[in-house]
């Protein structure tokens, strides 16, 4: 037996190439039929992206800019205590929410986002009153 002879011998590195490709294509097709089968990216809702400034001067939170977001999905959080932002359109750049006067120190205020099936929320800003 000639050790030369063993590796210039190619004839099973293509059959055994031929098999793992198989399979690969095969596991990735399984996966993306499977998800439009069961529906996992129809329930995926993406957090919105906006800018808001918490004034505790003026007592009001204002949507500097970014998406629109629809009033019934934001809550402002105040110390715990949540409420709803003010008005029932949708929220766009330059709208405003008036906080309770008399914000103690220290209390967080927050803007929470929750999707419209509420199975996720983000905060989207907070600050802590002076």
């Amino acid at each position: 037996m000639q050790i030369k002879h063993l590796f210039d011998d190619d004839s099973a590195v293509s059959p055994v190439i031929g098999v793992i490709l198989m399979v690969a294509i095969t596991v990735i097709l399984a996966a993306v039929i499977g998800t439009f089968v069961l529906g996992l990216g129809d329930n995926v809702e993406s957090t919105p992206t906006a800018q808001f400034d918490i004034d505790f001067n003026d007592e009001q939170i204002t949507h500097e800019g970014g998406d629109a977001i629809p009033a019934d999905q934001l809550e402002v959080v105040v110390g715990g205590s949540p409420s709803d932002w003010d008005g029932s359109d949708d929220v766009t750049a330059g709208d405003t929410h008036s906080l309770s006067s008399g914000l103690s120190s220290p209390t967080e205020v927050r803007v929470v986002w929750t999707s419209q099936s509420g199975g996720s929320s983000q905060t989207l800003a907070s600050a802590e009153a002076p």
